[in-house]
């Protein structure tokens, strides 16, 4: 059975039409920001939204930062982390969050909310925490990573979070 030449045409069009439209979107994508869209409902508390949308195709680099600093504070190597802010005046914070990080490890997170005013860019977490460590039981609290841009290099530079 012969496929009439018009309808060739047609389907190849179409297709032709489909990956123009693909592309035309991966372009307008790439000029997007971050957070594709917020929520209209926010945390009465915290004022962060309850849901974002993220642009699959940000640049990922601080959140990859900002992720392997929260694995080593669950992961009990939270001195070595905050070993820089110990020669200044962030001392005493630093011991604080590392015996709030034992006493309430994290379990899970999930970016809850991205601010960027360059240098610093800030990216908040709904995160789920042990109330003893060993037990079972978890509660949910947001707390905020604040990175520096440091001559193209992503630098942790502050932990907020409440215990």
């Amino acid at each position: 059975m012969e496929v009439p030449r018009t309808q060739l045409w047609i389907a190849a069009g179409a297709g032709l039409l489909l990956l123009v439209i693909f592309f035309g979107y991966l372009i307008w994508l790439n000029d997007q920001g971050p957070v594709l869209s917020r929520s209209e409902e926010r945390d009465p508390l915290s004022n962060v939204p309850l849901s974002i949308s993220m642009n699959p195709l940000r640049d990922r680099s601080s959140e990859r930062v900002a992720n392997k600093f929260i694995r080593a504070m669950r992961d009990g190597h939270c001195k070595e982390e905050l070993a820089s802010w110990e020669k200044d005046y962030r001392r005493k914070y630093a011991a604080f969050i590392c015996d709030s990080e034992a006493q309430h490890p994290l379990v899970s997170w999930q970016i809850a909310d991205w601010q960027d005013t360059p240098p610093l860019r800030i990216l908040e977490y709904r995160g789920k925490r042990e109330t003893v460590p060993g037990e079972k039981g978890t509660y949910k609290e947001l707390f905020s990573v604040t990175l520096e841009n440091k001559s193209g290099e992503w630098v942790v530079s502050k932990y907020d979070s409440m215990y």
